[in-house]
């Protein structure tokens, strides 16, 4: 008898066959070989570890990981300890990511760390049959504080003429399509996130600031043109991860002068999946398409050689 959250998996003279259950399951004695597998929700602790930060840092993170079975079979056949295997992969994830985070990033954007650790970690788990449901990362402690020769604020120029009445970051995404040679690029090296400090403004006004996707793309649509469309021919449908939601825009370069926007399309040539500060930096120049989808970090839902159109899209839109 076979309970509602359980199946069996049964290997009939070493072969398998489809799980059974639940209900009365009938077992042929000798011949039948049997494992009960449960598909409840279940949790694992990773104790705390030293990870050592982009910046030099020291930090002692740990993580809270919910998963749970969607495939009985995969989960018997495919791994023969799936709980330590687990656990083994979710921790060479976690440390693989932090490594390449500031001790701030850490520190401020532990949501959206444990969004991408969990996409990472279930595209590593899926041959297994299982999903990691939910990731909670705990920072215990700063070990040991970031190099100051390795951080530092991104300092904007003088205002460019006509653009004294914009904000900030729309000011500098706008000197930087506008093709400004002065405006100051991000230091290679120091992270995906782009942040901007005014000194040209009063001090209440001054601090770190993000320039969001809605002004990227109305930046973009500046720059849309029939020969635009000409050279790309594609049309890209983003899903953005903000703040655990998805958010969905739209760059279509298939028809027309182009158009961008929120929303969905009906048949976009592609779809890509990616965080917002992802976004923003393969527009800003500090992340390439290829080096996004290679490190997890992109998720491509279509062609890859038409995910790849991207680049040429940024190419013609960023001034060199």
């Amino acid at each position: 008898m076979v309970p509602n959250y359980q199946r069996i998996v049964v290997f009939r003279l070493g072969r398998v066959r489809p799980p059974k259950g639940p209900g009365v399951v009938l077992i042929l004695p000798l011949i039948d070989q049997w494992q009960k597998v449960d598909l409840r929700t279940r949790a694992f602790n990773i104790p705390p570890c030293k990870v050592t930060t982009k910046d030099g840092g020291l930090v002692s993170v740990g993580a809270d990981i919910q998963f749970r079975i969607w495939s009985p079979v995969m989960s018997v056949v495919a791994v023969q300890d799936l709980n330590a295997s687990t656990r083994l992969t979710a921790q060479k994830a976690m440390t693989h990511n932090l490594s390449k985070k500031t001790v701030r990033e850490i520190q401020t954007e532990r949501l959206k760390l444990a969004e991408h650790l969990s996409m990472d970690v279930n595209e590593m788990t899926r041959p297994w049959g299982l999903e990691v449901d939910r990731v909670e990362l705990t920072l215990e402690s700063v070990l040991k504080g970031p190099d100051d020769s390795l951080s530092g604020p991104v300092i904007m120029p003088p205002s460019m003429p006509g653009l004294e009445g914009i904000a900030g970051p729309i000011q500098q995404l706008a000197m930087h399509f506008l093709g400004n040679s002065g405006v100051s690029q991000p230091r290679e090296g120091l992270g995906d996130t782009v942040s901007f400090v005014d000194e040209q403004g009063p001090p209440a006004s001054a601090g770190v600031k993000r320039v969001s996707v809605e002004e990227l793309l109305a930046a973009v649509e500046l720059r849309l043109s029939e020969q635009l469309v000409q050279q790309v021919g594609a049309c890209f449908q983003f899903q953005i991860l903000r703040d655990g939601l998805v958010n969905n825009y739209f760059v279509d370069l298939s028809k027309g002068s182009g158009k961008v926007g929120a929303g969905t399309v009906a048949e976009p040539s592609v779809t890509l999946q990616m965080s917002e500060e992802d976004l923003l930096a393969l527009f800003l120049g500090t992340l390439r398409p290829f080096a996004a989808y290679t490190s997890g970090r992109l998720k491509v839902h279509g062609e890859l050689r038409t995910a790849m159109k991207l680049e040429e899209l940024v190419k013609l839109i960023r001034p060199q």
